[in-house]
């Protein structure tokens, strides 16, 4: 069998107490490990550059490239885990412990990985309590000055059945390294960071280039620089110049230092690769204070037309981009006291409430959202979502003419006050459609919408919807297609096949008079 010897950091994970987890309820801990899986921990793999070597039902072996990323890697992932404990008692949680060595090790010919490597890491990841990392001597030398979480040395380890002792160092996950006098003008630098702003915040850092074709730099700049100027037409998104932004290229960064010198709440990376005639582009937004990952996905394309390609994923980068942010403004603003909740908090504590779109929860979010025009009376967005609570009661909760009335006065404000956010003039032009009607109306904010952000699939869908019934058969799907194209998974996707449904249903229609009449 043919095999290769190479260096590689390798890390070993694995489910703590899982026997006890199975025992207990099997079938709800094995779809909560599925789960984690598909959300959390192969994203993050996917994001860092690794791959998974073998699954060990409650556990994984994965290689990287570099100790850098497996390190970064293993970090989110725990960071992940702590998040999604934090309410649950003891007896529920699920807790990883994590070994990472950079040694030798063998890869044969079907992928598998063998060697005093592999065995090293593994039993690292052994001795690791719950949370934590532990690393070999090897590995952290390669990442000590890249640290700000508390390192315990835990001193030469006699690991089983490894025949020398390893110097192992345990990261504690969530806790920052202690300062030191010498770190004492870095924490004054800290305590000068830029105060973030009053809306959400972004920075797109350089895309890395991890081809050997210098060639795709420029694609890759250019790429980021599209993705800028899709992201500004967001109007409720503050978005950090180019110029700014670019001060990073080339540069190894720390995700949350970017956020404390630009002062900003969330961070886009990612890289370009290219394989031949094809290029696959990663993405990745994170939290820049706790380095959380809200989403990562990869996009491929042929090089056949690199700018049709640059604007294809742009336009599918910044589609997905927005509802991520929108989704992780949403539990930000509910975790807030509600002593310390303005106009803006109000109305994502509303959609939070929106999103089941039933009676019950609409009239919880009909509270927030007359609270934030309250605050605010000039808030389009606000009163653009009050008016499609008003649709949807009036359609779920009796037919009440009162309901359509105040529905359609808030969605004519919007469509006035909104001038510059599509998301207001999407929402609004559907529900003047709906309740009011209105399809000139309709079609001209709907217009306007795409014309301010024409990555926002908020406004596709709704365009779809709207020239579906207005009888546009092309428009409609035209925008149909831009819709899923843009927001793959998008929650409120089936809006597009609705549309898709009713064009096709007037054609059906239609024909069917065609042929009575020529009968």
């Amino acid at each position: 069998m043919a095999e290769t010897r190479k260096l590689a950091a390798i890390l070993a994970a694995d489910l703590v107490g899982y026997s006890r987890l199975a025992g207990s309820d099997e079938d709800r801990t094995l779809a909560r490990l599925r789960a984690l899986r598909s959300d959390l921990i192969d994203p993050t793999i996917a994001v860092h550059h690794g791959r998974v070597v073998k699954r060990t039902g409650d556990g994984a072996l994965v290689e990287f490239r570099s100790v850098v990323d497996a390190v970064r890697c293993a970090i989110e992932v725990q960071n992940g885990m702590v998040e999604r404990n934090t309410g649950l008692p003891p007896e529920r949680r699920i807790e990883f412990r994590i070994g990472i060595h950079l040694g030798d090790v063998v890869e044969e010919s079907d992928g598998d990985l063998m060697g005093d490597g592999v065995n090293i890491a593994a039993r690292l990841e052994g001795i690791a309590k719950p949370n934590t990392v532990c690393l070999s001597e090897d590995a952290y030398r390669q990442v000590k000055a890249r640290l700000d979480l508390k390192v315990t040395d835990l001193g030469a380890t006699q690991l089983k059945n490894i025949a020398e002792p390893v110097r192992v160092y345990s990261l504690e996950i969530g806790a920052p390294e202690k300062p030191t006098a010498q770190a004492a003008p870095a924490i004054l630098e800290q305590s000068s960071r830029l105060a973030l702003p009053d809306k959400p915040s972004i920075a797109v850092l350089p895309f890395q280039n991890m081809s050997d074709d210098s060639a795709q730099e420029y694609f890759a700049d250019g790429m980021v620089e599209e993705i800028i100027t899709g992201l500004s037409r967001i109007k409720w998104l503050f978005v950090i110049a180019r110029n700014s932004s670019f001060s990073y290229k080339g540069k190894s960064v720390d995700v949350k230092q970017v956020g404390r010198e630009l002062g900003v709440r969330y961070v886009l990376e990612g890289s370009v690769r290219k394989a031949g005639g094809r290029l696959r582009i990663t993405g990745q937004l994170i939290e820049a204070e706790t380095g959380v990952h809200l989403w990562a996905d990869r996009f491929d394309g042929a090089l056949e037309d690199v700018f049709d390609l640059q604007d294809r994923i742009t336009a599918s980068v910044v589609g997905v981009v927005e509802p991520s942010l929108r989704q992780a403004e949403i539990e930000r603003a509910r975790r807030k006291r509600p002593e310390n909740l303005d106009a803006y908090d109000l109305v994502l504590r509303g959609l939070a409430h929106f999103a089941s779109v039933m009676p019950e929860d609409i009239k919880l979010a009909i509270g927030f959202l007359e609270e934030a025009i309250k605050l605010d009376p000039n808030y389009a967005v606000a009163h653009a979502y009050l008016s499609w609570c008003m649709e949807i009661r009036y359609v779920r909760g009796g037919f009440d003419e009162g309901d359509k009335a105040k529905g359609v006065r808030h969605a004519r404000v919007a469509l006035a006050r909104g001038g510059d956010d599509a998301a207001a003039l999407a929402v609004a032009s559907l529900v003047i459609l709906l309740l009011d009607k209105d399809a000139v109306a309709a079609t001209s904010g709907i217009g306007r919408a795409i014309a301010l952000n024409g990555s926002s699939a908020l406004a596709f869908l709704h365009g779809a919807l709207i020239h579906g019934w207005a009888g546009d058969k092309a428009l409609a799907e035209e925008y149909a297609n831009r819709a899923l194209r843009l927001s793959p998974f998008d929650p409120h996707g089936f809006q597009a096949y609705m549309a898709l449904g009713a064009v096709r249903l007037r054609v059906f229609r239609h024909r069917i008079g065609t042929l009575v009449e020529t009968e």
